[in-house]
């Protein structure tokens, strides 16, 4: 069966795991305005309906990708000890290795539940030179901290510098498309996001051979922090769900070459909720599954400059539409955020 026969377009709608449009954003990069209003309405309408929507046409070499997932399972199969030199440490926000059941996305919420079961690797700031004095100040440091590498592997510090590289770049066009939908200039976010403070993410879902804990998950129920996050997922059971506005999950399903997108927290502020950043979780596979279901995925945060200030777009407060949150800058609201979760555990 064509995986894509499952999975409805905006035009068609569906329902069941169809339920996250596909957009092939390829129309965008010929440059021609029409092509890029066309391609930017489908994206507002996803935003605004759903939170989450899957593209193809987006130009990242597959070659590339695959690179990022060999050198990612050749980490996640060093010894553990290996692994345990690049130990992230107990406090939120460092990069490194993240062992089995250290994390709780829950917790992101202010709630609190049995640890994830994935481990994890994170790097930070992989595209400017960390020497410029925007990333010296004590905010800055918080927020991009030092990377950490396997020794033996030079190779994983090369590929994951590209790809962190080209989601960056992706990202940005993906803004230059929201900005569009919004009825901005298309290049509106370029000076707020030109020294993201991003971050990307290897997770692998082990094989799950004892059964979770109560309310165990391969990922808690959560919302991403920034603008857009940029999802590779895995191919095997036991993976992404997207809420409704019901309260229903829905699969999200794997289609070749693409990738998932959605919206955080800073593109509801910035959009007076207007576009939905939308709860979403990895679920365990089925019982009769769980001796071949490893996975793992790879995701980039996308988080804008860390002193750019977050508060309503002027096209998205009517005369008689006041602003739901405050203005805040991204760092402080990183901090809230952190802090929430320190709180929860």
């Amino acid at each position: 069966m064509n995986p894509a026969a499952s999975v409805r377009s905006l035009e068609s709608p569906q329902l069941g795991d169809g339920y996250i449009p596909v957009i092939d954003i390829a129309p965008y990069f010929n440059g021609r305005t029409a092509d890029k209003l066309r391609v930017a309405e489908q994206i507002g309408r996803a935003c605004r309906d759903i939170g989450f929507y899957i593209i193809l046409g987006h130009g990242v070499p597959e070659e590339l990708v695959d690179a990022v997932d060999r050198n990612a399972r050749e980490f996640f199969d060093l010894p553990v000890e290996e692994k345990m030199k690049l130990h992230a440490g107990k406090d939120t926000g460092t990069c490194g290795y993240a062992a089995m059941g250290e994390r709780s996305f829950a917790y992101t919420r202010g709630e609190k539940s049995p640890p994830d079961l994935h481990e994890s690797f994170q790097v930070s700031k992989l595209d400017a030179d960390l020497s410029d004095c925007y990333f010296q100040t004590p905010i800055a440091k918080k927020l991009v901290p030092p990377n950490q590498w396997p020794q033996g592997h030079p190779q994983m510090r090369v590929v994951l510098t590209d790809y962190y590289r080209k989601m960056a770049m992706l990202a940005r066009d993906l803004l230059r498309l929201s900005a569009l939908a919004l009825d901005l200039p298309e290049t509106y976010f370029d000076g707020k996001v030109d020294r993201h403070i991003s971050r990307l993410s290897l997770k692998l879902y082990p094989q799950q051979e004892a059964k979770p804990l109560p309310g165990q998950l391969r990922a808690g129920a959560h919302t991403d922090y920034g603008t857009v996050t940029i999802l590779r997922p895995g191919d095997c059971v036991g993976g992404l769900q997207i809420a409704d506005a019901s309260g229903n999950w829905h699969d999200a399903p794997v289609i070749p070459r693409s990738f998932i997108i959605n919206q955080g927290d800073m593109m509801a502020r910035w959009t007076n909720d207007r576009w939905l950043s939308t709860l979403h979780r990895v679920v365990n596979p089925p019982e009769e599954a769980r001796g071949g279901n490893r996975r793992l995925s790879i995701v980039f945060f996308h988080t804008p400059n860390y002193d750019t200030l977050v508060e309503c777009l002027p096209t998205c407060r009517g005369p008689d539409d006041n602003a739901k949150y405050q203005p805040v800058s991204v760092a402080d609201y990183y901090a809230m955020k952190r802090q929430q979760q320190r709180g929860a555990a």
